[in-house]
């Protein structure tokens, strides 16, 4: 029997992923995009119109039902329906389906909170862990000098991960990084207190409030912050 291996490296596994195709992958999936003047494109950063109404919707609708009617099932169906509806829709129409089961499935999780509880505060109980793990994960990124703003915006700009071995844009990314942990640290600050409290109507709002909205300023700011600086022209010779 043959026992000897063929060189051309055929029968073994797949490579592996190197770090800068599993960065361009986040990337491309993060959703962020450029617009036509170079600039981050907000907006359709956070899925346009329809995504900020997908994002906004549910969380609204219990808030309000649950605040005027203290109806926990009647506030959770309703949060549940509108989130289904969004998913259907999109499938309907042949759109991207992630951002909507994304909202599905997080909408179900919070309300499986609630059901358990009994207790319509922690419906938001979920995102608590949720900014948590965000800040977790993007604090060892800068910390391991891999800063997630530098693995996304790199890629949108075309520096790829060429950023890592200069100084100056480490820092810029990774001061970005700190400007997205920063939203994820706020929203903490503000509406733990207001859970511990059990005050639905207020930590409903300031879950609103701080949710896309805050995210959409804080990307913006940590783009603009890690801009690479213009080259400067040479000057002429006298």
């Amino acid at each position: 029997m043959n026992t000897s291996h063929d060189s051309s490296g055929e029968g073994r596994g797949a490579p592996e992923p190197s770090m800068s195709e599993l960065a361009g992958a986040y990337a491309a999936r993060s959703g962020v995009e450029r617009g036509e003047d170079g600039q981050i494109d907000v907006l359709k950063s956070v899925g346009g119109i329809r995504g900020l109404a997908e994002a906004i919707l549910p969380g609204l609708l219990f808030t309000l039902l649950y605040t005027v009617t203290q109806g926990l099932y009647l506030s959770l169906g309703a949060a549940v329906v509108a989130a289904g509806a969004f998913a259907v829709a999109n499938l309907i129409q042949k759109r991207p389906l992630v951002q909507s089961l994304t909202g599905v499935i997080g909408v179900a999780i919070c309300a499986v909170f609630a059901l358990r509880s009994g207790s319509g505060t922690t419906y938001f109980l979920p995102g608590f862990y949720l900014n948590g793990a965000y800040i977790l994960a993007f604090v060892v990124s800068v910390a391991v000098k891999w800063p997630v703003a530098g693995l996304l915006f790199g890629f949108i700009r075309g520096e790829n991960l060429s950023w890592r071995s200069e100084k100056k844009r480490l820092r810029a990314y990774s001061l970005a990084t700190w400007i997205i942990i920063s939203v994820f640290a706020l929203r903490l600050a503000v509406q733990l207190p207001l859970y511990l409290a059990d005050n639905v109507a207020a930590l409903g709002t300031m879950r609103l409030a701080m949710g896309v909205p805050l995210y959409a300023l804080g990307l913006w700011l940590a783009w603009m912050v890690s801009r690479p600086l213009p080259a400067r022209s040479a000057e002429p010779a006298a």
